[in-house]
């Protein structure tokens, strides 16, 4: 459909919107991640680091757009360990033996936050344990170079997420680059306020830190064939951080009843 067609389409416009909502949730675990990775580095690189996560993401994201074909292709089989696994009810196989390219990323980037995140769990309860490089601050920090690195490997498995989900709702190009790069903006903008956040509320990290190991088991599980609904992930993520809002509030005001007159 021409692009100027699709500016009076409702239908369009529809599909807009709801892949542009899809794209912001898909991209809360891609900014948590690079918000608690740029909080590890010197404050002066730190939204430097978050623009050029964000930026290296969107450009990750408009390339696969322009290899959509390709794309599509890599949910092929190209590994087969002609392994039997366990059997669902039905006889079906609980989990697959047969991997795509998609598989083989999914996997190796569900691994690497797994590590990633159990990592840093380990230095955020020992901060001056074995491998622990304090700061004046006594926190973790972290390379430039490295911190852009491992941004980027996490920015290719989200972004093949990301496109694949764009690619099963609108086969039209326009949309899913409007949606894109829309969504990239939204999460450029959240970037410096989510991390700031997460820096001032330590046992916000903790809980951010639970988010990206449940999202690294549900990589590795889909990798396997065993899809787990977002919809269920996205909901707990969502009850623990209501729950943890609530926490912050409660802290403050006790905090504030202990500090007025006369007590």
């Amino acid at each position: 459909m021409p692009a100027l067609s699709l500016l009076t389409d409702p239908a369009a416009w529809a599909a807009l919107i709801t892949l542009i909502v899809m794209e912001v949730v898909l991209g809360i675990d891609n900014l948590v991640f690079i918000s608690i990775l740029s909080n590890k580095l010197p404050e002066a690189q730190r939204a430097r680091t978050r623009r050029i996560g964000l930026a290296l993401a969107l450009v990750l994201r408009l390339v696969l757009l322009s290899t959509i074909a390709w794309i599509v292709g890599m949910t092929a089989p190209v590994l087969d360990l002609g392994l039997t696994g366990a059997r669902g009810p039905h006889g079906e196989p609980s989990f697959e033996t047969a991997f795509s390219i998609r598989d083989l990323i999914l996997i190796a980037g569900g691994l690497f936050l797994l590590y990633k995140a159990t990592a840093e769990i380990h230095h955020s309860v020992d901060a001056h344990g074995a491998g622990a490089i304090p700061d004046e601050k006594g926190a973790r920090s972290l390379g430039f170079a490295a911190a852009i690195v491992q941004i980027l490997a996490l920015d290719l498995v989200f972004s093949i997420d990301s496109i694949l989900t764009a690619v099963g709702m609108t086969d039209e190009l326009p949309i899913m680059i409007v949606a894109v790069v829309t969504a990239v903006g939204l999460m450029l903008l959240a970037s410096g306020p989510l991390a700031r956040f997460i820096e001032k509320n330590p046992s916000v990290v903790m809980l951010a830190l639970g988010f990206l190991l449940m999202i690294g088991l549900v990589l590795v599980a889909d990798g396997f064939g065993v899809h787990v609904p977002k919809g269920y992930v996205y909901t707990a993520m969502a009850f623990s951080a209501v729950v943890e809002v609530l926490n912050i509030v409660s802290r403050r005001a006790g905090a504030r009843r202990a500090g007025s007159p006369g007590r």
